[in-house]
């Protein structure tokens, strides 16, 4: 955001100055000087290097930074005592996991954790009402610092096991069976 705003800045100061050139002002001094030079220096010299250096450096740097998975991982909790911590989608997918192991009538069970929401598919005779409660209040024993949407769908037939699948930030469609990940591990 701070680079955007001052390469914004920079961009319309140099506009605002080649429009005036274009209605027939002159120049702005500073633009002047970098012009003159930009034309006095060869491209070996070293002034001209060292510049070239540091701005492919810092497109590098900021092509990492774009590309970077950063903190989607992570799910921020409540500030404790001046400290903040965070814990792993994937760890709140198998906490949940291990909650729902623990009801009856579940025959299999899928759980995706978004940064925002998750979804829960199961399959069996247990009654969704039951089994959202119970995971709400496991979710909200964690400590979040933003409150999680929890979704609670039935399926008709069982597979067999659960899965844990940590869900794109896109969202995204749902990978088959075979691609969603091994039993009790995250994607």
């Amino acid at each position: 955001m701070l680079v955007a705003t001052g390469v914004l800045v920079v961009a319309g100061a140099l506009l605002y100055d080649v429009v005036a050139v274009r209605a027939g002002q002159p120049a702005r001094r500073w633009r002047a000087q970098i012009a003159d030079e930009l034309a006095r220096r060869h491209l070996d010299d070293p002034a001209v290097l060292v510049g070239a250096g540091a701005a492919a450096l810092l497109g590098g740097w900021l092509l990492w930074l774009a590309i970077a998975p950063g903190l989607r991982r992570w799910l921020v909790l409540r500030p404790y005592g001046g400290t903040t911590a965070a814990v792993d989608r994937a760890g709140i997918g198998h906490l949940l996991t291990d909650r729902a192991a623990g009801l009856d009538g579940i025959d299999h069970l899928r759980i995706r954790v978004g940064r925002r929401r998750v979804r829960i598919s199961l399959a069996g005779v247990a009654e969704p009402a039951l089994v959202e409660r119970q995971l709400r209040d496991e979710l909200e024993r964690v400590g979040l610092g933003r409150p999680m949407r929890l979704d609670v769908r039935t399926a008709r037939g069982a597979r067999g096991a659960a899965e844990v699948v940590e869900e794109e930030p896109g969202g995204g469609p749902d990978p088959g069976p075979g691609t969603a990940g091994r039993e009790g591990a995250a994607g």
